[in-house]
């Protein structure tokens, strides 16, 4: 709750975005833009995909928890979640600090172990997949756009990505369901070299974790899983599905099914920002990414401003006047 990092956070967002419409100003361009019926419709598309959003993660608290958690105290754990990932990198994210929330609403240390680890596998496993059916699907030149930055070194970044993705995903799976105990002897030993010795005390614990929550988890059946996996995939999906209505809402050109592809580039790249929920970074590559779906500069960059206030502030405002006195309620 360090309101340094929140407002670092927001500094570095917005002083993007102000440089970019400092930069590319033209007074004529903007006053081309027009708030008419069919742009608050796709305004309002927008927020009942992130209402969705939402709902899915909300969805998937309760049936990791076996409805332990009301609806009430998954929207408050979410909630908590989303503004842990907005105000740390986004490599760190919201659901290292699952545990202590579950823990708060009144569950046991070892089963908010086990749903932190399973809700991690879940997001892991789904961004997986799904970015290899659009890698798949999706032509290289129309998912990179024609952008220099992003058809050379970003695009590597994004296979990079993927692959540690992958990599961790079967990592996760192993542990959890398999060999949890072999998997911390390898990764301990691993982290017994020279190199890497000053992170193994950070790697026994989230092995210590990975053994509890193997304990914890590996009762289910398949059948279980199928469930908190569509709740994940309904959240992901609409969180990308925002772009979409934003770009209908502002007239957009060109296809919205690469449309909606190229927002699983731009959120896979973003999870290597260095700063708090990828402010700064997002921005400017929404920017440079989605410049050929909208007709001019200033809509594209009003787009961006409005895309991050949906996704990214509205958890920063909940951040400040919201989740202070939520967790004073918490049990």
């Amino acid at each position: 709750m360090n309101k340094t990092h929140i407002a670092l956070a927001v500094v570095l967002g917005l002083s993007v975005i102000a440089y970019l419409f400092w930069k590319d100003f033209d007074a004529q361009t903007f006053s081309g833009l027009h708030f008419g019926p069919a742009t608050w419709a796709g305004i309002a598309l927008a927020v009942l995909c992130f209402v969705c959003q939402n709902f899915g993660m909300m969805w998937r608290y309760r049936l990791l928890t076996e409805r332990f958690l009301s609806w009430g105290q998954a929207f408050r754990v979410n909630l908590l979640c989303e503004f842990t990932s907005a105000v740390t990198p986004s490599s760190v994210g919201g659901s290292s600090l699952i545990f202590l929330y579950l823990y708060k609403e009144g569950m046991n240390a070892g089963k908010s172990t086990a749903i932190m680890i399973a809700s991690l596998f879940l997001d892991e496993l789904f961004l997986c997949i799904s970015c290899l059916l659009v890698v798949g699907l999706c032509p290289f030149h129309r998912l990179f756009a024609d952008a220099a930055w992003l058809t050379s070194g970003v695009k590597w970044v994004f296979f990079l990505v993927i692959t540690l993705v992958g990599l961790w995903t079967a990592l996760l799976y192993v542990a959890l369901f398999h060999r949890p105990g072999w998997v911390k002897s390898v990764l301990l030993a691993l982290f017994a070299l020279p190199l890497l010795r000053r992170w193994r005390e950070s790697v026994r614990r989230l092995t210590d974790d990975l053994v509890t929550g193997s304990r914890e988890v590996s009762g289910h059946t398949f059948r279980f899983w199928l469930k908190p996996f569509a709740a994940t995939a309904l959240a992901w999906c609409c969180r990308y599905a925002i772009v979409n209505a934003l770009l209908l809402a502002f007239s957009a050109q060109g296809s919205q099914a690469v449309a909606y592809a190229r927002q699983w580039v731009l959120w896979m790249i973003s999870i290597v920002s260095p700063t708090p929920g990828g402010s700064g970074l997002s921005e400017y590559m929404f920017r440079v990414y989605y410049a050929d779906f909208l007709p001019d500069v200033g809509t594209t960059l009003v787009v961006a401003l409005m895309w991050r206030i949906i996704t990214y502030y509205s958890y920063l405002v909940a951040g400040v006047f919201v989740v202070p006195r939520l967790v004073r309620r918490a049990k």
